[in-house]
């Protein structure tokens, strides 16, 4: 379904990424319109797949994941029964934040966040336990400079 977003819409996006938790009221306000306009065009964007998944953001470091790797895997196999064994082995692991397919020399990058850099080798020992890779580089993050999932609205 394609749906056309306008300035108001675009402005009520901005408003639910900066705090998806405020009031309808709030929002609206922000905004410049009133609660009904605004409940519907946030329930026609939900429809339409342009809001999905709402969920609230966790302080890793505080909750004791202070090691953030990006895993860099190429692998020899591209056949569909590989893919599917190591989309499942990824999907599995809650500590694979993200993963993504990439086109150029290295075939995937992931996202892996652990407590330390002991908790990464028992993830890595399991993830190759599972699949086989032709090579595995982790990259250990110094500092975390900037990390949004807003949109550039």
């Amino acid at each position: 379904m394609s749906v056309r977003i306008d300035a108001t819409d675009r402005k009520i996006l901005a408003a639910l990424q900066a705090d998806a938790a405020q009031s309808l009221d709030e929002i609206a306000k922000n905004v410049g319109s009133s609660k009904t306009p605004v409940w519907n065009r946030i329930r026609k964007m939900r429809d339409a797949g342009i809001i999905g998944q709402q969920t609230v953001l966790l302080d890793a470091e505080a909750l004791g994941f202070e090691a953030c790797f990006f895993v860099l895997i190429r692998t020899s196999e591209h056949d569909a029964e590989w893919q599917g064994k190591f989309l499942k082995a990824l999907r599995s692991r809650a500590e694979v934040q993200e993963a993504h397919r990439l086109a150029g020399d290295i075939d995937y990058i992931l996202k892996v966040r652990v407590q330390n850099a002991r908790a990464y080798d028992t993830f890595y020992q399991a993830l190759i336990s599972e699949v086989k890779v032709h090579n595995v580089t982790a990259l250990l993050s110094m500092e975390e400079i900037k990390s949004t999932v807003a949109l550039p609205l």
